[in-house]
């Protein structure tokens, strides 16, 4: 059976550690192989000890309560899985991680999950240190807020990953599945057994495909780090759909994340929960792609899609629309 780590006071624990470590250092003289082994046994136990007692909160008494508050103690930050290993107090921490995601909605990402989103730029270079290092054996709690829904969800992506289907087919089969909901980049991950190309297959849905699959720099500035929304169960018009990600994000920063029709101003900050039809945020031709209008800046505007539906509906001039960006 597995010791669990005994709580107490971390000076108290100290003192009988390094009353253990004297004893040891006679035992290195004078002993033979297995005496000083048995010897370090109890060393080894107390070291874990005085690890799950560095959290004070008294309501952590278990390795995965400790590994939670650890995290929650520096929300956003890259923690070496050593560290989460020691406040544990047990060797199987990896186990508790997944518990605290799977089980109970928190958004922990290991650094490679992070890494992969960032390598394919569905998350901009501005949002991370060009120096960092993600890695595969760290942990980041991406955002300090429990999801209650996440068990259903990973229920769902476990029948969803057993099918025959490619990646691309499962991804988008989950988003649309779960419209309007936050999904994590580790549970796309999961979706694709692992694979690296799920960061790919999700950007291919985006902008070749024409689903609006938004992330904190590709329209919704409010989420963080690796996630992901599909916003409304729909395409893009098909000469909608192929805009380039580094003009798609230079057009929202241009017109600051918000709907630039006229009267509206709409964005994700004023939303008004009541309005549940102005949703989300789209890029329109001002000449329009299928009569040659090109995918720069010059020639794309941001729109609601309340918005964007009338500017269609009533077929408005691109001159009426440039005077929209000088306002």
């Amino acid at each position: 059976m597995v010791r669990r780590s005994r709580r107490d006071d971390p000076e108290k624990i100290l003192k009988n550690l390094i009353s253990l470590l004297e004893r040891f250092e006679e035992k290195l003289v004078d002993s033979d192989l297995r005496e000083q082994v048995q010897s370090l046994v109890p060393v080894n136990h107390k070291l874990r000890d005085l690890g799950g007692s560095l959290i004070d909160d008294v309501q952590a008494d278990s390795a995965r309560d400790r590994i939670l508050a650890y995290l929650r103690k520096y929300p956003g930050v890259e923690v070496l899985g050593d560290e989460l290993m020691v406040v544990a107090g047990i060797s199987e921490y990896a186990r508790r991680i997944r518990e605290l995601r799977v089980e109970q909605g928190w958004p922990i990402f290991t650094g490679l999950a992070i890494k992969e989103a960032l390598d394919d730029d569905l998350i901009d270079n501005h949002v991370r240190e060009p120096e960092k290092k993600y890695k595969k054996d760290n942990y980041i709690l991406v955002e300090d807020k429990q999801d209650r829904d996440s068990a259903h969800r990973w229920n769902l992506a476990n029948e969803i990953r057993k099918s025959k289907d490619g990646v691309k087919s499962k991804l988008l089969r989950y988003f649309r599945e779960n419209v309007g909901k936050r999904i994590t980049g580790e549970e796309l991950k999961y979706l694709a057994k692992g694979r690296s190309e799920w960061a790919r297959r999700v950007r291919e849905l985006r902008t070749e495909e024409g689903w609006p699959i938004v992330t904190r720099v590709t329209g919704m500035p409010s989420l963080p780090v690796g996630i992901y929304v599909l916003e409304e169960d729909r395409q893009a018009k098909v000469h909608d759909r192929k805009i380039p990600d580094p003009v798609r994000i230079k057009v929202l920063e241009r017109d600051k994340f918000s709907c630039r029709g006229r009267d509206c101003g709409w964005n994700y900050e004023n939303a008004n929960k009541g309005d549940h039809y102005r949703t989300f945020l789209e890029l329109h031709h001002m000449e329009h792609h299928a009569l040659g209008g090109s995918n720069t800046l010059e020639n794309l505007i941001t729109l609601c899609n309340i918005c964007h539906d009338k500017v269609h509906r009533e077929k408005t001039p691109a001159v009426e629309l440039l005077k929209l960006l000088e306002d």
